[in-house]
């Protein structure tokens, strides 16, 4: 696995107004490389991925692949290859599977890259049930397969970095296991992946590297598998028996 930052914060802020909401945070994200941010509900977790895609004003340095982006606009972070899944997932429900994807490919083809059948395909071999229900409109789909929707839609954009806001929320936990197995396997796709997550042990079971934010700043970071053994996250994260269970 390559070790080169693709995307870097320094002294990275956001504030609503007058309140800063998430304070001086430095974060890298390898190429090929899966890295959660963990923490409380509150935490700032869904803001640093808005932030990040340019959903949010922000301060301090952002960099991608090297390059410094002074202000990121939403348009711009697709430009470079950067997708969000939102916690939302924000589906058209009353269009089908196989046109929310095509939507989700539609930067590229305005780009005049014309494959969007070959980004389809690659979709469904990673989400089968999804070609099993290419025609059925998105809003009759189960929550596991709405979220399975959801990233197939931003694959189609063919991202670099892919940003997921709370993948497994509400979703049972056999489709919760299910989701990040496929979170996993995006590395071999030569995707990187910034994972925001409550369910801390399935986040830093598929991760490399973890973050653990707190009150809008990092509290802890480290390799994902010392943080599912360190004790204050065991104790705050895992829950009753979770040293154990890491």
């Amino acid at each position: 696995m390559s070790t080169k930052p693709l995307l870097e914060l320094e002294s990275f802020a956001v504030s609503y107004g007058p309140v800063e909401a998430v304070h001086q945070i430095a974060l890298t994200v390898g190429e090929g490389e899966i890295v959660t941010v963990i923490g409380p509900n509150g935490a700032g977790k869904s803001t640093l991925l808005n932030a990040i895609m340019g959903l949010l004003p922000s301060s301090g340095e952002l960099r991608l692949d090297g390059q410094g982006i002074a202000r990121p606009t939403v348009e711009g972070m697709v430009a470079r290859e950067v997708g969000l899944v939102p916690e939302k997932r924000e589906l058209f429900g009353e269009m089908s599977v196989e046109d929310n994807l095509l939507l989700g490919g539609f930067a590229r083809w305005r780009r005049g890259q014309r494959d969007q059948k070959a980004r389809m395909a690659e979709v469904f071999k990673l989400f089968p049930r999804l070609e099993e229900r290419r025609a059925q409109l998105s809003a009759t789909l189960s929550g596991g397969e709405r979220q399975m929707l959801a990233i197939g839609r931003a694959l189609m954009a063919r991202p670099r970095l892919l940003m997921l806001d709370e993948p497994s929320l509400g979703l049972a936990p056999l489709i919760v296991r299910e989701v990040f197995n496929i979170v996993a396997s995006l590395r071999n796709m030569g995707v990187s992946v910034l994972l925001v997550e409550q369910n801390a042990r399935a986040a830093l079971q598929v991760a490399d590297r973890g973050y653990v934010l707190e009150m809008g700043a990092v509290a802890l970071s480290g390799q994902a598998r010392d943080l599912l053994h360190d004790r204050r996250v065991i104790e705050t994260y895992l829950g009753v028996g979770g040293k154990k269970a890491a």
